[in-house]
């Protein structure tokens, strides 16, 4: 099988799992789902689940920018602009693709186990801290000191994760990038001083 053939299977084989994880929680709620009732809704093993999430609280946390090379961050990221950034990212997983379903998207459907659920959310801050740790050497870029950039790595990602929860307290009423955008506009003045 070829690589990009193997890839895409792998990325609808985790997506197949999620959406089966997300109907189950969403019915009977997050404690009372097993990870073998996930493979079996999904017609994988469980070796498989484990294989892809690692935990229950994986299958939640888990998207697209954990597995992303670093050669592929680097393409994405725009040093004069991180937050410009983030809100594209979060804009290109807002628009509908050809994979998605009728309904809301899989990746904000997601967010709500992210402050409903608190073993979920201990795994949310652990995977936004490994976030921030491959985003801060891209911002180590001469313009500002590798202390500086973890700041602003941890501020970036962490100030995501705050606009995600009013997102998230306000019921979904806007576009998950509009808080983002609203969220992070104060951060830009980080990278126009660190310019200067």
């Amino acid at each position: 099988m070829a690589t990009g053939l193997r890839e895409r299977w792998r990325v609808k084989a985790r997506r197949t799992i999620q959406e089966c994880a997300l109907e189950l929680f969403d019915e009977r709620g997050f404690g009372a789902v097993t990870i073998e009732e996930i493979a079996a809704a999904a017609e994988v093993s469980p070796s498989s689940v484990y294989r892809y999430f690692g935990t229950k609280e994986g299958l939640i946390v888990a998207d697209e920018f954990d597995a992303m090379s670093e050669e592929a961050l680097q393409e994405l990221y725009d040093p004069d602009d991180p937050v410009g950034t983030m809100v594209r990212i979060v804009r290109d997983y807002e628009a509908p693709n050809a994979d998605q379903a009728a309904g809301e998207p899989i990746s904000w459907r997601r967010i709500r186990y992210f402050f409903k659920e608190p073993s979920v959310r201990t795994a949310v801050g652990a995977t936004l801290d490994r976030a921030s740790q491959r985003i801060a050497p891209l911002m180590a870029d001469g313009r500002r000191t590798e202390t500086q950039a973890r700041v602003a790595a941890n501020a970036l990602v962490f100030g995501y994760f705050a606009a995600l929860e009013q997102w998230y307290l306000d019921g979904g009423v806007r576009p998950v990038a509009e808080y983002v955008e609203e969220g992070l506009a104060p951060l830009r003045g980080i990278w126009s001083v660190g310019d200067e």
